[in-house]
């Protein structure tokens, strides 16, 4: 029997052997990642015993905290039963099935009517875009294939969602990207391109440069416009409620698909079910995984309204063929965990209280604002929040890396696991945290915050 190893050969062989996503394995061979060796709640426990809060959710995808029991127990009650089996054509599962009714009745107002299941967030961004290109041609435009989103949007690592990613470091090292695909300006009220921190004119400014664009290149060229409700591993850059409403608008006169990317936002994580229910659109597709499962199985899904599931429908021949998909497409384990997730997230209030403890999780975060000078902007909506650290406020310079890390050493000292990424501090705990557990992040980021200022 292959018996776990002593946390000695652990921590010797730790990063070692395998590589760390988002990382460099030089780097972390030499300063070597934290080691978590167990969770309970809404913590998590280290190889050395030591409990912290986990102030990052898994990573934005434990809502339910990591026992949630019923979803263990449907996981392990479908091993029992059937562990796998695929869902390419000509077979399926019973709970997948299941699972295509209950998607479609909980984003019954946004309109969604058809899913596509992938293994995660990535896979699902890709089949959006595969789907959006695929639907133009079904509809007699095939010469629609650009692509609009908003720089800081994340919309994962394959090649066609780095392309449309707004974010450089995701891009660079892997050019030439997907042709055809443009950025419009972040609503990035700390700093933009529009001179000024009035979120309702910045979005009134991204909404007239997409305009622009289309007048420039011809709404006939352009597939979809991908973005995320509230922007999330950019640094939970939160738009101002106007934003989508308009960019549904431009999309809906100009023939453009909308994709949400909700794979964060979705199933509570902003207050609201999605982050499309938030800002009162309908969106022709959205991306979900994260959430959909609480992080016990790799599970995505690409959902589609009732005008495009009817073109691929009624498409004659192959033009409506999806000739896509992944060997977990549909993956029983992952179905069944989704469906007591999103069962829990309805009956225990889930959605709820993120709101509620979100407003606490931003209070605190303003109270720190005031004793920390090294703290810039706060910003967040629901349990999803963001510090963004300078080193002088008023030239709004970021903070380094050396002091960075030092406050992230701090804080897991103090009980709190944090997540960093460059000068952000990006806090999205379970959504069932509670108000002492909000208070236990102040007290963590307190003594964080202390100590960079002082590495500062």
């Amino acid at each position: 029997m292959n018996m776990p190893k002593d946390s000695n050969f652990i921590k010797a062989n730790n990063a070692r052997y395998g590589w760390h996503p988002m990382s460099h394995p030089g780097d972390m061979q030499k300063n070597p990642p934290r080691i978590v060796t167990g969770a309970e709640g809404v913590e998590v426990i280290d190889i050395d015993g030591h409990r912290l809060l986990d102030a990052v959710g898994g990573l934005w995808n434990v809502s339910l905290g990591h026992s949630a029991p019923t979803v263990k127990k449907a996981m392990t009650d479908q091993i029992e039963r059937m562990a796998f089996y695929n869902t390419f054509r000509g077979t399926t599962n019973d709970r997948v099935i299941e699972l295509s009714i209950a998607l479609r009745e909980f984003f019954a107002p946004e309109g969604m009517e058809r899913a596509f299941f992938t293994s995660g967030g990535s896979d699902s961004v890709e089949t959006a875009l595969r789907l959006a290109r695929q639907y133009q041609r079904i509809i007699g435009q095939p010469e629609r294939t650009r692509f609009y989103s908003l720089k800081y949007g994340y919309h994962g690592t394959h090649f066609g969602g780095a392309s449309v990613n707004g974010m450089n470091k995701f891009r660079r090292q892997y050019e030439p990207m997907l042709p055809g695909c443009h950025h419009l300006p972040a609503p990035y009220t700390y700093r933009n391109e529009f001179g000024t921190d009035d979120p309702a004119v910045i979005a009134q400014g991204i909404a007239a440069r997409f305009e622009a664009d289309i007048a420039f290149y011809g709404a006939d060229t352009i597939a979809a416009f991908i973005m995320e409700p509230v922007l999330g591993s950019g640094g939970v850059l939160v738009p101002h409620e106007t934003l989508m409403p308009l960019m549904r608008d431009i999309c809906t006169r100009n023939g453009i698909l909308m994709i949400a990317d909700e794979v964060i936002c979705g199933f509570g994580r902003t207050g609201a079910e999605s982050g499309s229910r938030l800002w009162g659109v309908q969106p022709d597709m959205m991306t979900t995984a994260k959430a959909l499962t609480n992080g016990f199985f790799p599970m995505g899904a690409t959902l589609v309204n009732g005008k495009v599931a009817e073109a691929f429908e009624t498409a004659s021949g192959p033009d409506g063929t999806l000739s896509h998909g992944y060997t977990n497409s549909g993956h029983p384990v992952g179905a069944a965990a989704a469906l007591a997730t999103l069962e829990a997230v309805q009956s225990q209030g889930v959605v709820a209280n993120a709101a509620a403890r979100g407003k606490e999780l931003i209070a605190a975060l303003e109270r720190l604002q005031h004793k920390h000078e090294i703290i810039g902007d706060v910003r967040g909506k629901g349990l999803m929040a963001a510090l963004e650290l300078v080193s002088d406020r008023a030239r709004k310079t970021p903070l380094g890396k050396g002091p960075v890390q030092t406050l992230f050493d701090a804080a897991y000292d103090a009980g709190v696991m944090l997540r960093t990424s460059g000068n952000n501090i990006i806090i999205s705990p379970c959504l069932v945290v509670e108000r002492a557990d909000i208070d236990r992040i102040e007290v963590g980021l307190d003594k964080g915050l202390t100590a960079a200022a002082n590495a500062a």
